[in-house]
């Protein structure tokens, strides 16, 4: 199977790795080693964090962790389990909603979490995976599957694996995956020295 690319049409050139980055739902029957996902990980824990909070916090499942695994399926909702449960590795993102040093209300700590997974995403990409953020979770579920204490929100579920053939997937998905990808014009969400005023 060939590989589907979308490489996103930039107004000016970009790093490839952001230039071919797109979210699959298609995930090949290969399994992600462990020291691949130790490196995604790595990426994540050093990124940047208000006051160095690092609010972070990654739930991992692989499918060889069997009940673990299953655990995490079950935290995707019922349209995405349609494609998670291809996904070789799941992981569901969780963000500490207050500072570890003081108690007090952490503002920053979804924005932080954010970062971690680009930064994990970019390092998907550069060791030939592909990741697929669903917002569609059930976290009650996910959070007694996966014991995530009531401290963290939990913020996303992530799909890892080698991207699989898009005719694999069910019902309207294999269109929906080869759907090309679109953006707002850079001018709709950069401003020049003031809100409003087209970059």
């Amino acid at each position: 199977m060939s590989k589907l690319e979308k490489p996103a049409v930039t107004s000016t050139p970009v790093h490839e790795l952001i230039r071919d980055r797109w979210s699959p739902r298609s995930f090949a029957d290969k399994a992600v080693s462990r020291a691949d996902v130790t490196s995604i990980l790595e990426a994540a824990r050093w990124t940047a964090s208000c006051n160095n909070a690092q609010p972070w916090r990654f739930v991992v499942a692989t499918r060889e962790d069997g009940p673990a695994w299953e655990a995490a399926l079950a935290g995707f909702n019922v349209r995405n389990q349609r494609w998670a449960k291809l996904a070789p590795v799941l992981i569901f993102a969780c963000a500490r909603k207050t500072f570890e040093a003081n108690g007090a209300p952490n503002g920053h700590a979804w924005y932080d979490l954010g970062a971690a997974v680009a930064q994990l995403t970019l390092q998907c990409l550069a060791l030939g995976l592909v990741v697929h953020q669903a917002a569609g979770i059930e976290r009650d579920v996910a959070r007694q599957g996966l014991a995530i204490p009531e401290e963290f929100d939990i913020v996303v579920g992530l799909a890892i694996g080698y991207q699989g053939d898009p005719d694999a997937l069910p019902e309207d998905l294999p269109g929906r995956e080869r759907e090309p990808r679109a953006r707002k014009p850079l001018g709709e969400i950069a401003y020049s020295g003031k809100f409003g005023a087209s970059y």
